[in-house]
């Protein structure tokens, strides 16, 4: 019941800050579960099947409202979905390694640092173009790749790097969460595939925590200021990466 609770927070805390940012579900939920003694490889297949849900509502709703660029949505789901069967392999392989949780902290750890500099810095380009298929293969496959065996970064690499090569941001974010659906379906196969067991008693809490919160993310969204939100769940993601590091160091952290 305890692990129950604690993940059903996991899974409230994750959506609050997704709903609030557009991003960080994935990110969020892995550090939270890694410092709750989760193996990698079960903490990233936990999350992606509960995002399976959350990442379809809301590609359906950026393909209504007309966010889709097939330019860049097709090539990234074809290098998101080789980039994240790679992942889930070398996830399920090194899973056991003493080596792989501190380096998916170091994944999570530039990723939070990703995310500060994402809404630190503000940039603002007058002409928007659409990045070429192989540009975007490139941004797609090791996207997908840090997602699958981090648990998260699909969102906070793929857009950013989209816009900062002038991409329109609405195009692409709408193709990025398009995109993400079947990336995360892809991966979630492979892991259901290639684990010998899977959480579901993991998978349930963290479920139900995302879709108690689900109807407060407009008004999180509108009321909560993006770029403060921003950075404080990325120094929290620095924080909680340096812990794992520091303590696979054998060096003790202050909690």
């Amino acid at each position: 019941m305890i692990q129950f609770l604690l993940v059903l927070a996991t899974g409230l805390i994750a959506q609050l800050i997704d709903g609030g940012l557009g991003m960080g579900y994935g990110v969020t939920s892995t550090s939270l579960l890694l410092q709750l003694g989760f193996t990698t490889a079960i903490a990233s297949a936990t999350v992606h099947f509960a995002e399976i849900f959350t990442t379809f509502f809301s590609g359906i709703s950026h393909l209504k409202f007309g966010n889709v660029d097939k330019k860049i949505f097709i090539p990234l789901v074809i290098s998101g979905v080789i980039g994240g069967i790679v992942g889930v392999y070398l996830s399920v392989k090194l899973q056991n390694t003493d080596s792989i949780k501190p380096f998916v902290s170091v994944v999570l750890l530039i990723l939070g640092l990703v995310m500060i500099y994402r809404f630190i810095s503000r940039h603002e380009h007058c002409e928007h173009v659409t990045p070429s298929r192989k540009r975007t293969f490139l941004i797609g496959f090791p996207a997908a790749l840090i997602d699958a065996l981090g648990g998260g970064g699909w969102g906070p690499i793929t857009t950013p790097a989209l816009i900062l090569h002038n991409s329109h941001p609405r195009k692409a974010i709408g193709s990025v969460n398009l995109a993400e659906f079947f990336v995360t379906l892809a991966i979630s196969i492979s892991f259901l595939l290639m684990l010998p067991k899977i959480e579901w008693t993991v998978v349930l809490p963290l479920l139900v925590g995302g879709l108690i919160v689900s109807p407060f993310s407009a008004y999180i969204s509108k009321r909560i200021p993006h770029g403060a939100l921003g950075i404080l769940v990325g120094f929290t993601i620095v924080i909680l990466s340096l812990r794992t590091i520091l303590k696979s160091l054998g060096i003790d952290f202050i909690f």
